[in-house]
């Protein structure tokens, strides 16, 4: 019916037309494209319209999911009506050129990219939920992100695949190929290949996090790790510098993870004068009753007070406790409170605490000696 109705409009437009020198063809050819386009920007608009009342409506329901799910396909949903409409209108300009059987499968494959683009959006925001939702002790940080990025690597991976297929090329033919040229490039791009295996075993082994204060006892490497990338660890140094480390690094080094400790030691050697010997028997049980009753003190942990050598200048006693908190700042302010009770303690008993002291003996010459030395320098 529609296209007696055409073909109609052209009869009685043919003459007129032709006279003005305009070919019928073209105009019902731009009158076509017209209103594909036209079709199009409103099909945008509407499904624009529709896409944000979806996310109004489901931003009263008690779930979250959906919410992320219609804010992620927000953007794509647009986009998918725009590549359809467009590709269309390409297609029908180019009638008589040619190239119409290039634009079906050129469609299908721009279909495929915009779909993968909404679910990497979509995993994207599900992944920044989950990590900014989820309490310190429900997840942890470096697993989420290692599963977010496997997940979009096989989602561009899987759909490069598809596109290839959509668009007349040999899936079989391209893994062959990518197979023997992965060998050359694994030759070309070791030290690459090696940062990307050392952070894949980060993420497995998981011998720290992100956010975890970390240190290397073989390298200058200490401070706070920011984020774990597949080839590069960023670690903010104690002076706020950021240090980028590659991850095969982690394949060569042994790492400390001061952040999952589970005490902190205090471990001192304090000295008492030699003339306070009498007293250092009190001083010692008395420093240990003080540290078992400190709240802040593990008292499950090692705690040892004990005499511990005759010093050049002192009488030697060591503290060896452990402190419950692992916070850094906590630690030196209980530490400091332990420090200044043992020197209540010792100082109540009567006794002080020794510092580097040198005694010089004078030995005396005889008197009988000094007046031969007398007689002989009146001489």
């Amino acid at each position: 019916m529609l296209e007696m109705l055409i073909s109609q409009l052209l009869a009685l437009l043919e003459d007129p037309l032709t006279g003005l020198g305009i070919s019928p063809i073209a105009v019902l050819r731009g009158i076509e494209l017209f209103v594909i386009v036209l079709l199009t920007v409103f099909g945008a608009f509407f499904v624009r319209r529709v896409v944000v009342s979806l996310k109004q409506r489901a931003a009263k329901t008690q779930s979250k999911w959906d919410d992320t799910f219609f804010a992620a396909m927000q953007g794509p949903a647009r986009s998918l009506v725009w590549v359809v409409g467009l590709s269309f209108a390409f297609e029908r300009a180019s009638v008589g050129l040619d190239l119409q059987a290039f634009f079906p499968p050129l469609r299908a494959a721009l279909v495929v990219a915009v779909l993968t683009w909404a679910v990497i959006r979509f995993i994207d925001r599900i992944q920044r939920r989950i990590m900014t939702e989820s309490g310190p002790d429900d997840l942890d940080l470096t697993t989420i992100e290692a599963i977010g990025r496997l997940i979009r690597i096989t989602v561009l991976i899987t759909a490069g695949l598809i596109i290839l297929q959509t668009l007349g090329f040999s899936v079989s033919g391209v893994l062959a190929f990518g197979g023997l040229g992965g060998i050359a490039v694994g030759f070309a791009a070791k030290d690459l290949l090696s940062n990307f295996f050392g952070g894949l075993m980060i993420f497995l082994d998981r011998p720290f996090g992100v956010g975890d204060w970390i240190r290397s006892p073989d390298r200058n490497i200490e401070g706070t790790v920011e984020s774990l990338g597949w080839r590069l660890t960023t670690i903010r140094t104690f002076d706020k510098r950021p240090l980028y480390v590659p991850n095969a690094t982690f394949l060569q080094i042994a790492v400390e993870n001061p952040s999952r400790m589970s005490n902190r030691r205090i471990y001192e050697t304090i000295g008492v004068r030699y003339e306070d010997a009498a007293a250092v028997e009190t001083i010692l049980q008395q420093v240990e009753a003080m540290l078992r009753a400190h709240p802040e003190i593990d008292t499950e942990q090692t705690l040892m007070v004990n005499f511990n050598q005759f010093g050049a200048s002192s009488l030697d006693f060591f503290v060896y406790c452990f402190t419950k908190t692992t916070v850094w700042t906590e630690f030196h302010q209980i530490k400091q409170d332990v420090l200044l009770k043992i020197y209540h303690i010792i100082t109540t008993a009567g006794a002080d605490v020794a510092f580097p002291t040198q005694t010089l003996h004078v030995q005396m010459e005889p008197e009988s000696v000094l007046e031969s030395a007398g007689s002989k320098t009146q001489r």
